[in-house]
């Protein structure tokens, strides 16, 4: 699984739950990985559904009365509508980055990290301006010599604002179910922080740096042409989504994007998303987001009329 030993959520508890289930504890407290992980087995057990595990879907298809659900046992389903509700960090992104795929060094992505102990004494550069990326090389600071590395400049987003933690101030101004706010708020990921993130790479712990020209055999290159070398480059670089199964349905892009609107599919009726990235909200891709965007999506699946009637009509 995708997450490492001090992952946490960056979100108050209060503002980390499903519908249905109230995110156990303090509502004001920020839940640790194996919180949530518990959480969500305890969420899945209150499930009213018939719910198939280790039964990978092959291959989706649309036909006349829906679609054509394949799984990898073979079994074949019919339905009228379908959710694709697998999100958008389905598989690890790894950037067309110069030197990368020669570097004679350790390449990881930030799916493989689990802790800094197997670093201890290593040179470490961490690619990314993210939430995991500045985590990951505070934490790996401590013990190696670590280097992050992003585009542009990083940008802090207080964790707190008056008193009140930033998810508080999204909920409050409507923001954070609001279509307009992904629209609002371009450009870089900010990386929310409590204060200490910032202090640490202001001291050096990580060294920040911008990103390398290139990667030579074992060394990154930097824009102002010196070279050091590098034992390890870990990839803070994100996820994409990963439909394969959509490959034959005309559903997704040429970059394997789905096509939608809101979680409605544009280009095959009867499909939906769920857990895209600012699919309509900032809040989109977190369990606070995602059942208000399942009841849109379902709301507007089920308002369809049944492909039998429209053929009449």
């Amino acid at each position: 699984m995708w997450y490492y030993d001090s992952l946490t959520l960056f979100s108050p508890a209060r503002f980390s739950s499903l519908p249905g289930l109230r995110f156990p504890g303090d509502p004001q407290r920020y839940p640790l990985r194996d919180e949530v992980i518990d959480y969500l087995a305890t969420d899945t057990a209150h499930l009213q559904a018939e719910l198939r595990f280790a039964t990978p879907v092959d291959q989706v298809l649309p036909d006349n009365a829906g679609f054509i659900v394949t799984t990898a046992d073979g079994s074949v389903t019919r339905t009228r509508t379908v959710v694709a509700a697998t999100g958008g960090f389905g598989v690890p992104y790894r950037p067309p980055l110069p030197g990368l795929d020669a570097f004679t060094g350790t390449v990881l992505h930030s799916s493989q990290y689990r802790n800094p102990t197997p670093f201890t004494g290593s040179r470490v550069l961490v690619v990314g301006g993210g939430n995991s990326a500045v985590q990951i090389a505070v934490e790996l600071a401590a013990v190696a010599q670590t280097s992050l590395t992003t585009r542009g400049p990083l940008r802090f987003q207080p964790q707190h604002i008056l008193g009140r933690d930033f998810h508080w101030w999204l909920n409050r101004t409507g923001l954070d179910s609001s279509r307009l706010g992904p629209r609002l708020i371009k450009g870089s990921v900010s990386v929310i922080d409590d204060g200490r993130y910032r202090a640490a790479i202001e001291a050096g712990r990580p060294d920040h740096r911008p990103l390398f020209t290139r990667l030579d055999g074992n060394r990154a290159v930097w824009p102002d042409g010196t070279s050091e070398r590098v034992d390890v480059v870990l990839l803070a670089t994100g996820y994409r989504p990963h439909l394969p199964f959509l490959s034959d349905a005309g559903a997704l892009d040429a970059y394997g994007v789905p096509m939608h609107d809101g979680g409605v599919s544009t280009a095959v009726p009867g499909l939906g998303f769920v857990g895209l990235e600012r699919q309509r909200s900032f809040a989109s891709a977190t369990l606070r987001g995602a059942g208000r965007d399942a009841a849109h999506v379902l709301d507007a699946l089920l308002r369809r009329p049944a492909a039998s009637a429209v053929a009449r009509g």
